[in-house]
């Protein structure tokens, strides 16, 4: 891989180009998002005036890629690379199979263009071999991914050294993906990662302090951010329709079912199946954040989860936050009749739901009226 290194000022750029020496620079905005290059940030400079002038330019920069939705996020610090002869791009990754149970190797001749597009347009370009993991990566499965790529003579040596390395990273650190895009051929012949994005598995972090302690908050959602740090599964969407749930499985269902009635969700929360009435008022207060919030659905299946407790928080965070947006909540499961008892005699205008079809019909209408 190039050299290179972070910067968090424009002198920090110019010193870091100036550490590296040579006479053609890459000034990289680092924001957790794909996309940068046709974002405009990722610039090539040739002197290093040029490198301080564009470090200026991106730091503070709101960038807005197919990645990081209208909103975009902002750069705050940079990657000073070292400029490199670049005779081919080639795309390679290393991701999770989850309908083979493997971890595949997929390669393309297509590099610096999105995989996913590829995929689409031209999907005879990408070659994929899935590794059993009784064996692991094996010389022919590197072989086979370097001839696909068309190398030919040292190149495939370093190929395969490179597939095998990217192999053992990925089980290591127990990524879930893997990226290099792109791989480049220089015209001395090496094989080289130009740039490279990795997703690790959630599950896994304890056992990797190291990469934990890389997690940057400021590049995270802030109502993320919140919910994770509340035990809470939470993602933003772009509808109009908050979700409460209990599952992931029920919460995709419910999710779905809005959609079927009309509706669009504004996000996805799963409260888990122990949740304490302050982490259901903790995930009310996250939904009702989001200013595309037109109408709560609050969807509840009481196996661990007590429908009582549910209840106790959605009234109290009801009236914490002043609630001024329909909200309809459906019950069933453990102390279901008491749930709905205290639903009913807490003077709110909450709407109650014999099931999920009639949850969702319910809701729909009522932002629709409201709208």
């Amino acid at each position: 891989m190039p050299r290179g290194h972070a910067a968090f000022s424009p002198a920090e750029a110019r010193a870091g180009a100036e550490a590296l020496g040579g006479d053609l620079w890459v000034v990289k905005a680092q924001i957790h998002a794909g996309g940068r290059g046709k974002a405009g940030g990722v610039k090539l400079a040739r002197s290093l005036d040029e490198v301080e002038s564009l470090a200026s330019e991106l730091l503070g920069k709101v960038l807005v890629t197919h990645q990081t939705g209208p909103g975009g996020k902002e750069v705050q610090r940079l990657y000073i690379e070292e400029g490199c002869d670049i005779a081919r791009e080639i795309y390679l990754g290393a991701v999770v199979d989850r309908g083979a149970g493997r971890v595949a190797i997929m390669a393309s001749t297509e590099g610096g263009v999105e995989i996913e597009k590829v995929a689409a347009e031209t999907p005879e370009k990408i070659v994929t071999v899935a590794i059993d993991p009784a064996s692991g990566l094996q010389a022919f499965h590197a072989r086979r991914i370097a001839y696909g790529l068309g190398l030919e003579g040292g190149q495939i040596k370093s190929a395969i050294s490179f597939i095998t390395a990217l192999y053992d990273a990925m089980l290591a650190t127990d990524a879930s993906m893997l990226e290099i895009n792109p791989l480049v051929v220089t015209g001395a012949g090496d094989v080289i990662a130009l740039d490279a994005k990795m997703n690790f598995d959630d599950n896994a972090l304890f056992r990797h302090p190291e990469i934990a302690a890389l997690r940057d908050p400021s590049e995270e959602d802030p109502a993320e951010l919140e919910a994770s740090e509340a035990e809470l599964n939470y993602i933003k969407l772009d509808g109009s329709i908050g979700c409460m749930v209990n599952g992931a499985g029920l919460t995709m269902a419910t999710m779905d079912i809005i959609k079927l009635e009309g509706g669009e969700p504004a996000n996805f929360l799963d409260v888990g199946g122990g949740a304490t009435k302050e982490r259901v008022t903790t995930a009310f207060k996250i939904i009702l954040g989001d200013a595309n919030v037109r109408g709560i659905l609050v969807n509840i299946f009481g196996g661990i989860m007590r429908c009582d407790v549910i209840a106790e928080g959605v009234v109290a965070a009801a009236r914490e936050v002043d609630l001024a947006v329909p909200l309809v909540v459906r019950l069933e499961g453990t102390n279901v009749d008491q749930g709905k008892q205290i639903l009913a005699e807490s003077g709110l205008a909450i709407t109650s739901a014999d099931d999920l079809g009639d949850a969702a019909a319910k809701i729909v209408a009522a932002v629709e009226e409201a709208a």
